[in-house]
Parts: C-alpha cells; sequence; structure tokens
C-alpha cells in the first residue's frame, strides 16, 4: 500500500511568515510541491498563485500569514490564513481586470485561473484561502 494513500492529509509544510519571507517562501513551496508530484507548467502556476496569496495576506491581512500546504485525496492544497478583516469572493472581478482601472483583486484573479480550485472563508479573525491543484 503507498504511504501516500493512508494518510489522506499528508503536511508538507507550515509556517508563520511576514513580508520578508516571500521570497523564501516561494522557493520552499517549489521545492515542496515538486517533492509531492507537481510537474511543470503547473508547478509554476501553483507556485505562483501561493505566492500572490501570501502577499496579500502580509499586505492586507496585518502584515503576517499562516501557510498549511498537504496533500490530500490526490490534491495539494495550500492554504493561507490572516489576521486582516477578512473578504469574499465578490473582490475577485469576473473578468480580467484592466492595468489601468485601479480595481483590486488582480491577484486573486490570477490565482484563480492559475488554480483547479480557489475556495475563501471568513476565519475565526480574518481570511481563510484554500487553493487546490490536482497531481494528475
Amino acid at each position: 500500500m503507498n504511504a501516500h494513500m493512508a494518510d489522506p492529509q499528508e503536511r508538507l509544510l507550515e509556517l508563520l511568515f511576514v513580508g520578508e519571507d516571500v521570497p523564501r517562501l516561494r522557493t520552499r513551496i517549489a521545492e515542496c510541491v515538486a517533492q509531492a508530484g507537481l510537474h511543470e507548467p503547473r508547478r509554476s502556476d501553483f507556485v505562483l498563485a501561493v505566492h500572490e496569496v501570501a502577499c496579500n495576506a502580509v499586505e492586507h491581512g496585518g502584515g503576517a500569514g499562516r501557510l498549511l500546504l498537504y496533500r490530500s485525496d490526490g490534491t495539494l492544497r495550500c492554504r493561507v490564513t490572516d489576521n486582516g478583516p477578512g473578504f469574499t469572493e465578490d473582490v475577485i472581478p469576473p473578468d480580467p481586470p484592466g492595468l489601468l482601472a485601479g480595481e483590486g483583486g488582480r491577484g486573486l484573479w490570477l490565482t484563480r485561473q492559475l488554480t483547479d480550485r480557489l475556495e475563501i472563508a471568513a476565519g475565526a479573525v480574518g481570511a481563510v484561502v484554500t487553493l487546490v491543484m490536482a497531481l494528475r
């Protein structure tokens, strides 16, 4: 029996981060998802999407965030939580935001395009954003 099948929620990475950690965070996520079996170009897409959400947590969520990357049921999932005011999916524009439009949500719009699923929920405090990418 495959060891990964025995544990439906295998933790790959869990950490607290602040703004200065974000560049290293990209590298750590890339290493973890490569070891988990996510191949290019989806690996780069997932890493970029996590980076966008982590940057949002730092910028809008109180200057820090918590990241949990895990494998579950044939998917990679990355949950980012922060202590900001929280938000809903309504902030994500339905169409690609224009460069000069001045509207927010560009990073979240991109994240939704790059991943298989984007889930946004309110936490006890702040936002809980979960990015999902199938391994197959």
